[in-house]
């Protein structure tokens, strides 16, 4: 596979990259961002999916996560969030459906079903090209609001593939919020396959993980509770007994201010587990 860097910075010794590639399962061109930290052998990544309208570049640009991977041999890649450059029905339209809100499904409906196949996109191609042409073996997996919701049902159903799973104000029950069912409707032709990609649904049909999720939610969000249905989550791990950390923080909203607060958390909880 050809990948090609766009850019790249000087960043605590280490680089901060952004690269391009053309994409066998999307058909598109893709575009993630990497930080690599100065390290004789980076053995392991962080898988890091971002929330709606964002690209490869607002997390990497925003967070600060940089700081504190840079002693490690840990690295973290952020892929886009849907694929680039189509002009599909309805693609362009709004914020929370097409371009830039692809939620980390494999669509079924006409147009979509040839690109919008970010579950795939990332549990096989973005893992082989960790795997290839990073060289790493061992891999977390993170994100933010829709990107937890994909954090979530990519940690739940491919366990197998990651040491650990967190998220922050993920959409954790997208069958039951407006966000979810716009997009269920316009990528899924038959809602059945809904369920699949809602996390606390998998968890009902019992599909669970033996260590912890962890989750920061913050109580001046925006779309909490309406959007998240966070405590739906958190019922429906207590019955399946999956072991779940919900950090609830007062006063934090849905930005990258609540994001750079609590990343340091979550990176310490992904490299204890990276460590295995």
């Amino acid at each position: 596979m050809n990948i090609e860097i766009l850019k790249k910075n000087k960043t605590f010794d280490g680089s901060t990259v952004i690269y391009e590639h053309q994409s066998k399962i999307t058909n598109t061109p893709m575009k993630f961002s990497a930080f690599l930290p100065k390290s004789e052998r980076i053995d392991s990544a962080i898988i890091w999916l971002s929330g709606l309208t964002c690209t490869e570049e607002n997390f990497i640009l925003k967070s600060g996560v940089q700081n504190y991977l840079q002693n490690t041999n840990t690295m973290i890649i952020c892929p886009d969030t849907s694929p680039r450059g189509l002009d599909l029905k309805n693609e362009h339209d709004s914020y929370d459906f097409g371009s830039g809100a692809g939620f980390y499904l494999n669509a079924t409906t006409e147009g979509y079903k040839d690109h919008y196949k970010m579950y795939d996109y990332i549990s096989i191609e973005l893992i082989s090209i960790l795997k290839d042409y990073f060289k790493v073996d061992k891999l977390s997996i993170s994100g933010h609001s829709m990107g937890g919701h994909g954090a979530l049902i990519l940690g739940l159903r491919e366990k197998n593939l990651f040491k650990s799973v967190s998220a922050f104000s993920p959409i954790s029950n997208p069958t039951q919020c407006p966000w979810g069912v716009k997009a269920f409707e316009g990528y899924l032709i038959d809602s059945k396959d809904a369920k699949k990609y809602d996390a606390t649904e998998t968890l009902k049909d019992g599909l669970t993980r033996a260590d912890s999720i962890l989750i920061d939610q913050g109580l001046d969000d925006e779309f909490y509770p309406d959007q998240l249905l966070t405590k739906n989550l958190e019922f429906a791990a207590a019955k399946a007994n999956q072991s779940l950390i919900v950090n609830y923080r007062e006063g934090y909203d849905h930005s990258f201010f609540f994001l750079s607060t609590f990343i340091e958390d979550h990176i310490k909880f992904h490299l204890e587990h990276l460590k295995v």
